[in-house]
């Protein structure tokens, strides 16, 4: 085989796997397109073991995502891209092993953090649902977790 023979063949390749639209073994998944192995998905490109993303692209290994790109094993995250391991990122990049980072950029390990600038929970939380309404974003996404009944109302019952 020649280097030309080589390349052209590559080409079809990759054109054929990008212009088809097919998914394997996804169940319940609505106006996806290449996917494998999914769940109730939507709108969304180019994923493996992802479940319940909604418009996100090359990701795998992801949850409850939405308007995500490149992400692995990433857990509630809202348009955010490159990131590994993390969970409710928002606008962030590039981050791995964070939880609760908004608009962040490269971190590694951290939690609770707004523009790269590390904030305690509860300011955390104040600072986000702000922003949150100031960009549009819809609750539910980064936003602070349904709390737990109290042990004493648990108690009473």
């Amino acid at each position: 085989m020649t280097r030309a023979e080589f390349e052209a063949e590559l080409r079809k390749l990759i054109q054929a796997f990008e212009t088809g639209t097919g998914n394997e073994r996804c169940v319940a998944c609505v106006s996806c397109e290449r996917c494998v192995d999914c769940t109730f998905c939507r709108n969304s490109k180019a994923l493996q073991r992802c479940h319940y993303c909604v418009d996100t692209q090359r990701s795998s290994d992801s949850t409850h995502c939405r308007g995500c790109r490149d992400l692995i094993a990433c857990s509630h995250c809202v348009a955010s891209e490159r990131c590994t391991q993390s969970s409710y990122l928002v606008r962030s990049v590039d981050c791995t092993g964070c939880t609760y980072c908004f608009g962040c950029v490269g971190l590694v390990r951290k939690d609770f953090h707004i523009l790269n600038q590390p904030y305690d929970r509860g300011t955390y939380f104040k600072v986000t649902a702000k922003l949150m309404r100031e960009l549009g974003l819809s609750a539910g996404t980064g936003a602070e977790p349904a709390a737990a009944p109290s042990r004493t109302a648990a108690a009473q019952r």
